[in-house]
């Protein structure tokens, strides 16, 4: 790998012109990853995030800036060949983390006249803090009614089917699947070279069902990073748990352990809630200041509730005005969705903006890739959605939800093990 990474190369923006830099910058980083390549640094060694470890590296790391996420169905029935494949996978996420080329011969290195082990597009980059993230889906269990993998028994009561909230207009190529892996980089090429090589690896035992590519964090799960923008152009994520909410994290996140026998091997891990919401950004585009921070709840200049105060003031919900309204209205999408309004239950949201091309219309076909991670989504996630769905006129008219997914993320993984390997465990 080269000793001098993109952000590195920033650094030098007095070299190619102010206007260069800046592009490059737009093209390639943004937030707090730009922030980072200011400080010149070209240790690949500090631009890795360790993939073994107590929990799951991609939760509460640090959100980078891009996004590749993939769910596979899982074409073979061999329990041997699947579990091979979690191997296969754990030794190629750990040398990608780390910044290496997957398989032993890398991409340049092996017989001249076979396939490379690494497709090679990452040659010459730096990991850019890439994060691989492993889930199981419920069909990984069971499917058509029919156990798989000698699993039967081993599907935790908290990996529902995620039910229809009202206004789904879910895609059938863009929901569900066996296995899902979160690829997070601050280099999108990276992301897309993780996820292409899993894949790879995978040929013959799985298939892609879907992807996503996202672009710029709409949330933040460290304390050091500032709120983000989605594409309505507003800070997104402002009471999202934190790194830092130690206590939070264990009360919202983490599976706890004391659970049943057979559920034991998702004990210090999370479940991943996944959903493609597509904005009408159009429609949005021709609405006033007033309305779009009226449905927000919060103003779009500072991130501030409309009950008065700074970004991370908390909302005052029953604060009125002149006329004697409340300043934060009922339906408005702070409300519906704040903790207070939803049983005090948290989650840790790390979800990205993402744009599709455009539909025949000519619509932009883009949006927030939601990516949340919950303890249980029975109580952390569905109540709160089935409420938006009903009562945040901001989801109700200018969301539509597309694709959808529900995971067991199971905990992290030691040097010698596989992802996954309790629940194959007896």
């Amino acid at each position: 790998m080269s000793q001098v990474t993109r952000r590195g190369l920033l650094s030098l923006a007095g070299v190619g012109g102010v206007g260069a830099a800046a592009g490059l910058a737009a093209g390639f980083l943004g937030h707090d990853a730009l922030a980072a390549g200011a400080a010149g640094s070209t240790d690949p060694v500090s631009d890795t995030v360790p993939f073994y470890g107590e929990r799951q590296a991609g939760i509460t790391t640090p959100a980078q800036d891009r996004l590749h996420m993939a769910a596979f169905d899982v074409i073979t029935e061999d329990r041997g060949e699947l579990i091979q494949l979690l191997k296969d996978w754990t030794e190629a996420a750990a040398a990608m983390s780390a910044g290496r080329e997957a398989g032993a011969t890398g991409a340049v290195s092996g017989p001249y006249d076979a396939p490379p082990e690494d497709t090679g597009e990452a040659l010459g980059l730096t990991a850019g803090r890439l994060t691989l993230t492993f889930g199981f889906g419920p069909t990984l269990f069971e499917k058509d009614g029919k156990a798989r993998f000698g699993l039967d028994g081993r599907r935790p009561a908290a990996l529902i089917d995620l039910p229809h909230f009202p206004g789904d207009d879910l895609q059938e190529q863009r929901t569900g699947g066996d296995l899902v892996v979160q690829a997070c980089s601050d280099d999108p090429q990276v992301a897309v070279h993780a996820i292409r090589n899993l894949a790879r690896i995978g040929f013959g035992k799985t298939k892609v069902r879907w992807s996503q590519l996202g672009f710029g964090r709409t949330s933040s799960t460290s304390r050091a990073q500032q709120t983000p923008r989605n594409l309505f152009g507003f800070k997104d994520g402002t009471s999202n748990v934190k790194a830092e909410d130690t206590e939070l994290l264990d009360e919202h996140i983490w599976v706890p352990g004391g659970g049943k026998a057979a559920e034991a091997w998702m004990e210090g891990g999370s479940y991943l809630v996944a959903r493609r919401i597509r904005m009408h950004v159009e429609i949005w585009d021709r609405t006033s200041l007033r309305e779009q921070e009226g449905l927000i709840g919060r103003t779009k200049a500072e991130g501030a509730p409309l009950s008065g105060g700074t970004e991370f003031t908390a909302p005052d919900f029953e604060a009125k005005g002149r006329d004697d309204e409340t300043l934060i209205a009922k339906d408005s999408h702070v409300r519906v969705a704040h903790h207070s309004h939803n049983k005090g239950v948290r989650m840790l949201r790390r979800g990205y903006n993402f744009t599709d091309g455009s539909d025949g219309l000519g619509h932009l076909d883009a949006g927030l890739f939601f990516i949340a991670f919950v303890k249980d989504p029975r109580t952390n996630y569905v109540p709160m959605q089935m409420a938006m769905a009903r009562q945040d006129t901001l989801s109700v008219e200018y969301l539509q939800h597309t694709g959808s997914g529900l995971f067991a993320v199971p905990p992290g993984v030691q040097p010698g093990g596989y992802i996954g390997e309790g629940l194959f465990k007896a």
